[in-house]
């Protein structure tokens, strides 16, 4: 009895982490890591992942998704003063500007503008307080469980939270969304004000999406508190596979490629 109960966890251990190397992800020097295969639906490693964690810009994947869902895509933003009362990075905005809603939500993901972000908050919000309030909502509603959002843009603040696991269930509902994914896979976008016509360029911080066939989204995140952060996703034919990465003291592109590499080829 006692063998057939070893054989089968062992069996168990091979299952759960199979396509990755467990050992080598096991002395990564990140705080915390899922991998996830989206066919399969299982969870090939987790390190950490109901471990509390700053979310720092991975945050604005619930500000573009909220926007993208609120069916204001098309919507005309006139800048405000609060809107660009913001720290780096940004834009740079001037109020009055108008901008279109898609804009914003381009630019806060590609390029992790918190003015976008922001702006984003208080046209859908009404309010940053409210749309804070709505972001929590969608939280909740979708398991979050031990998540809590103060802001749209992912400063640190200690009741601004939440987890590996909570990130990565995030991530799925997001990339179910077509608008989301395409945005989350632009490596650069130009775009204008309305009525001043200024140029602005975003670029993505994301250099999977430049250096990595395979790479198809969708986040990456950086704070004092929080460190680099990724939330990145990679597909090869019927393979498909997601990592949250937080904290990490690693090259991040270089250990997410690894990774990919692993389960993609498995």
């Amino acid at each position: 009895m006692i063998k057939k109960i070893t054989s089968l966890c062992l069996a168990f251990s091979i299952s759960l982490y199979a396509g990755v190397d467990k050992n080598e992800l096991d002395h990564l020097r990140v705080g915390a890591l899922v991998v996830k295969d989206l066919k399969t639906r299982n969870v090939l490693y987790s390190k950490d992942g109901d471990k509390r964690v700053s979310p720092a810009s991975l945050t604005k994947v619930m500000t573009a998704l909220l926007a993208i869902q609120s069916g204001k895509m098309n919507k005309s933003v006139t800048i405000t003063q609060e809107m660009i009362r913001v720290e780096p990075t940004i834009a740079g905005y001037k109020r009055g500007e108008v901008v279109l809603m898609s804009d914003l939500v381009k630019a806060a993901m590609i390029k992790s503008d918190n003015d976008a972000a922001k702006a984003i908050a208080i046209t859908v919000g009404g309010s940053e307080e409210h749309f804070v309030a709505m972001m929590n909502h969608y939280a909740h509603s979708v398991g979050m469980r031990n998540t809590h959002f103060s802001n749209p843009c992912g400063y640190d603040k200690d009741d601004h939270y939440s987890t590996p696991n909570d990130l990565l269930k995030l991530s799925e509902y997001a990339i179910r969304n077509k608008t989301f994914n395409a945005i989350s896979k632009i490596n650069e976008y130009t775009y204008y004000s309305q009525n001043t016509h200024r140029k602005f360029y975003a670029y993505t911080h994301n250099r999977l999406l430049n250096r990595y066939a395979y790479a198809v989204g969708i986040k990456t995140g950086f704070t004092n508190k929080a460190g680099a952060c990724l939330i990145a996703r990679a597909k090869k034919g019927n393979k498909d596979c997601l990592i949250v990465m937080m904290h990490a003291k690693e090259d991040r592109w270089k250990t997410a490629k690894n990774i990919f590499e692993q389960v993609l080829n498995s």
